[in-house]
């Protein structure tokens, strides 16, 4: 439950396309459900290579999706390409694009990041994770980031917390509302989005409304300041 999480689930929200460039198989492609080994074809691998707007692919109550592969790993198109792509076929789509990073910074995490109204990053109350959010601050300080606290626990760990509060404070970054850790997702298998149900369960709910107001926070990045 993190960035292919937050991802899924905004692009769901938005109404947006969801263009995976997140090579590994804990990404949102297999979540959507899509396996490559059954295609003949690399839709995303196509797109980039012959500068053609690829097709969304259509499931029922989930986002619209460009799927990955895992050879883009060794065939990252240029940062600057990227960002060209993703600009242009937002423009031939008519809707907002999610797009889900690889974690590591790369060609294709540059070019997104680039070409981003706003780079939404959770950030785990972890020392391990926080050590690595410092340095994403760090490396991406010129980038529009949001911060979304994840996996909190019921009682936040009061170091790590304030650890957190600092980091954002000396890099200028906003904080979204934070989404909870919720046991029941670690063991969940249905590829629908959470923010799907209607009605929702009584167990989805909590979540149900966090991811809202994370939603409405990317919604309104940078309106304040306008």
């Amino acid at each position: 439950m993190g960035k292919s999480l937050l991802a899924y689930e905004l692009a769901y929200l938005l109404d947006a396309v969801l263009v995976d460039l997140d090579w590994d198989r804990g990404g949102v492609t297999r979540q959507w459900g899509y396996r490559h080994e059954d295609r003949m074809r690399a839709p995303l691998l196509d797109a980039f290579e012959r500068g053609r707007t690829p097709s969304p692919l259509q499931g029922y109550r989930k986002p619209p999706l460009i799927p990955s592969h895992p050879d883009l790993a060794t065939n990252q198109p240029p940062a600057d390409v990227v960002a060209d792509c993703l600009e242009q076929w937002a423009k031939e789509w008519g809707r907002p694009i999610v797009v889900d990073t690889h974690p590591g910074g790369c060609p294709t995490t540059y070019g997104a990041a680039s070409a981003a109204r706003v780079v939404v990053s959770p950030a785990v109350l972890a020392t391990r994770e926080l050590e690595a959010t410092e340095g994403m601050l760090e490396e991406l300080a010129d980038y529009p980031l949001l911060m979304v606290p994840n996996k909190v626990p019921r009682v936040p760990p009061a170091a790590e917390l304030d650890r957190l509060s600092r980091m954002v404070t000396r890099a200028g970054v906003p904080v979204a509302p934070p989404v909870s850790f919720h046991y029941w997702l670690e063991r969940r298998k249905i590829r629908v989005a959470v923010t799907s149900y209607d009605p929702v369960p009584a167990r989805v709910q909590p979540l149900h409304d966090e991811l809202h107001a994370v939603a409405k926070a990317v919604t309104n990045y940078g309106r304040a300041a306008a």
